[in-house]
């Protein structure tokens, strides 16, 4: 059996003595490890390196995804085709604990792996596997693609994280003072509890939620009657769950159950927490719902040679080293695209999970004007675009494949494919304005401004998610004039589309090319100002102080 110093490998700071288990459906901790999709996995993989940092009582517990969530490729006409390509993870740790859990009323064996701390510098993070010789087919595939397209393989997805979780906890010893549910995913953890004490107090005494979506159609919910036959609620009937809860109807929410469950929740920025609270504060029983700023690891993410230059104040040391990084990212460019991009010319990035709210083609909205920008000898520009669509999401995939051919025939547009850990990195470095335009209220953080800010990247952004805490237009950021509440999506895209645009020709591209010293003021200002406020150091000990501590 794996005693704690084998999954520790160092004795945890007196001030960080609780014990957490951090429940999360993907981690993004390693380019290596390839077991996340978009932000929720980056926001794990920060939380985690810091819990390391500061030498916290905190585990993960996570799934190991045999074909990840899958490699983005291109087909023979350049646009995105999904592939899967079974993974190899050598440096993890076979723990040799297999055990079962019951799913659809049969036994699904469950292999446990460990992550250990030293190896990407992480908290330990435990890895679930059904694809083990013990299953059956459909039973290995489980474990298989991250967020499967198919409603009862997702159902049972969250019964490994959740029960499988908990239970190995139970198997290794490790009697946790706080489950953390990142996310709703392991919402089924709550019915394990409750069979172990009896009592949904209990159960709240040692469980703290943080949810991400700040729209309801994200919100996970599937029928009782599915979820029952699943074998999601352990040992409770439908109705039995429904009392517990106080829940009727036929759908049941993730996202509701694990308000109920928790003992305290939050939304991960201030204006997500007031969103959170609008959307669930008219259920009754639900726990309070607060907010933490979600938050990214400075030593990850933050070039050494460029965080010296802006520590330093040495302006030429941030510009040198901007165009270096820059020439770095247009290599991929090159690579990909057939492109060559000038270090000298400002170069602005839209990159994230690719999702139609965040509307990755506002800028070209007004194609005429769009063209007019990229043509302007006096402001020359270069834009970038990479993101990961669900790979079942045909709208977004249609999208991204639009933007590709329209970008296609013009020499200063690009789009990158292959959007992981690595390829964020070099884009947050190599960028010069890190554009972000979701619908307003869309976005429950956005953190990838947030490590654009700290490698000397401007962000060029509506005031949605983290944006608000952190803007000063002009001083430290550029903002976009949200179109007023309510109005229609096709008003909102129309006046925020002129907005950007106007932002960009008159305060942008000046700024750049005509007024040096304020452009470095900015990208200075902006990092100071995103370390440590942004910092995922501040993140994770804030879980301490405001959620773990009863």
């Amino acid at each position: 059996m794996l005693s704690k110093k084998d999954i520790f490998g160092f004795e945890p700071n007196a001030q960080y003595s609780t014990a957490a288990a951090y429940f999360s459906m993907e981690f993004a901790v390693d380019q290596a490890l390839k077991i996340y999709s978009g932000g929720l996995g980056f926001l794990a993989g920060s939380h985690l390196r810091s819990a390391y940092q500061l030498k916290q009582n905190l585990l993960g517990i996570g799934i190991l995804w045999k074909y990840g969530y899958y490699d983005q490729t291109r087909d023979k006409d350049q646009l995105m085709k999904p592939a899967y390509t079974e993974k190899q993870y050598a440096y993890l740790q076979d723990t040799g604990i297999i055990f079962t859990v019951p799913v659809h009323d049969s036994p699904v064996h469950v292999r446990a792996y460990l992550l250990k701390p030293e190896t990407f510098g992480t908290a330990p993070l435990f890895l679930l596997s059904t694809d083990v010789p013990e299953n059956d087919y459909l039973s290995r595939t489980i474990t298989h693609r991250l967020y499967d397209p198919h409603e009862t393989t997702r159902i049972a997805q969250s019964i490994i994280l959740g029960i499988g979780g908990a239970m190995l906890l139970d198997i290794l010893n490790i009697t946790p003072d706080v489950y953390h549910m990142n996310e709703g995913h392991s919402v089924s953890l709550n019915f394990y509890l409750y069979a172990k004490y009896k009592s949904l107090d209990e159960v709240k005494k040692r469980v703290v939620f943080t949810t991400h979506t700040p729209e309801m159609a994200g919100n996970e919910e599937h029928r009782y009657s599915l979820l029952k036959e699943m074998s999601f609620f352990y040992h409770l009937q439908e109705h039995e769950v429904k009392y517990l809860l106080g829940m009727d109807g036929d759908q049941f929410s993730y996202t509701l159950a694990a308000l109920k469950f928790a003992r305290k929740a939050n939304g991960v920025s201030e204006l997500h927490g007031k969103v959170a609270r609008d959307m669930w504060g008219h259920n009754p029983g639900i726990c309070e719902i607060t907010s933490i700023t979600n938050a990214q690891n400075l030593t990850y993410w933050q070039d050494p040679l460029m965080g010296k230059s802006i520590a330093g104040n040495d302006d030429h040391g941030i510009v040198q080293r901007k165009k270096e990084l820059k020439a770095d990212l247009f290599k991929v460019v090159a690579d990909q695209c057939g492109k060559l991009f000038d270090p000298e010319v400002i170069t602005i990035v839209w990159a994230r999970r690719f999702a139609g709210y965040k509307r990755a083609d506002l800028v070209m909205q007004d194609w005429n004007r769009f063209l007019t920008l990229l043509s302007n000898g006096a402001f020359p520009v270069q834009l970038i675009w990479a993101g990961k669509p669900y790979p079942e999401d045909f709208g977004a995939i249609g999208l991204f494949n639009q933007i590709i051919s329209r970008a296609l025939p013009l020499k200063n547009c690009a789009v990158l494919t292959g959007y992981e850990l690595e390829l964020s990195a070099l884009l947050k470095k190599g960028s010069d304005v890190w554009l972000n335009n979701p619908r307003m209220y869309r976005e429950a953080s956005g953190t990838s401004g947030m490590t654009a800010a700290m490698n000397g990247s401007i962000n060029l952004s509506l005031p949605d998610g983290w944006v608000p805490e952190f803007a000063r237009d002009r001083e430290n950021c550029f903002l976009i004039q949200p179109a007023p509440d309510h109005s229609p999506e096709q008003d909102q895209d129309r006046l925020e589309n002129i907005s950007l645009m106007d932002t960009l020709e008159q305060v942008v591209l000046p700024t750049y090319y005509n007024d040096h010293n304020k452009w470095l003021g900015m990208v200075k200002k902006a990092a100071a100002d995103v370390v440590p406020a942004f910092e995922s150091g501040r993140m994770a000990a804030e879980y301490y102080t405001k959620m773990y501590k009863a």
